[in-house]
């Protein structure tokens, strides 16, 4: 009959030291493991918390921006009411003055000054005013009066077409003085420029009206 083994005192001890050692090892995986997902659900709950803040103060911002603006517009309001207000009550009061001063002045004109009556009007004798009639009729303001005074005060024999010569010696002063006067005034327009040369054309010896 076999003799029976005995149980290894070291052995035994030596698989019980391994079994702690796992057995320590698995917990201390586990806490890392656990205490990984607190660490990242504290990154979470942080930055959330952040975001809520910065949304916080973004409104915060907004609304008082919106307060100032609010408060700017009415106190803008309030001035344009005032001063629309004091304008009117200046102009209202200037114009009654005016007006009691207009007719206090009119009042006092009659008082003093009563209007005459019966006052024969001053007539001109009558030869005064035909010549004046005739004189205002041969006065030549534009070129097509100037062509019919021409034609009415000159030679029919000497000049039948008068109106020919003035166009032509017109024709012939506008481009001479237009050139000339477009570089003296380089700002000013055509229709401004022909009005100068118009005007000086009634004086001008070039003018055939000048040497009737």
């Amino acid at each position: 009959m076999p003799k029976k083994m005995g149980i290894n005192p070291k052995a035994a001890e030596a698989r019980e030291r391994k079994a702690d050692a796992k057995k320590a090892a698995n917990e201390k995986a586990a806490k890392a493991a656990e205490d990984a997902l607190w660490v990242d659900d504290d990154k979470q709950l942080a930055k959330k918390k952040k975001q809520k803040e910065e949304e916080e103060r973004r409104k915060a911002e907004a609304a008082r921006k919106k307060a100032e603006t609010k408060a700017l517009l009415e106190q803008e309001m309030n001035s344009i009411k005032t001063t629309a207000k004091v304008s009117v009550q200046k102009i209202t009061r200037s114009q009654i003055d005016a007006e009691v001063e207009k007719r206090n002045r009119a009042i006092e004109t009659l008082t003093n000054h009563p209007p005459k009556t019966n006052v024969e009007p001053k007539v001109a004798p009558l030869e005064e005013n035909l010549n004046r009639v005739m004189a205002d009729t041969e006065v030549a303001q534009t070129i097509d009066q100037a062509i019919a005074v021409l034609s009415v005060g000159g030679d029919g024999a000497a000049d039948r077409h008068p109106e020919k010569r003035m166009k032509a010696a017109y024709k012939a002063y506008e481009e001479e003085q237009l050139v000339r006067l477009k570089q003296e005034y380089p700002s000013l327009k055509l229709s401004q420029l022909k009005q100068m040369i118009f005007k000086n054309w009634q004086k001008a010896p070039e003018n055939p009206m000048n040497q009737i």
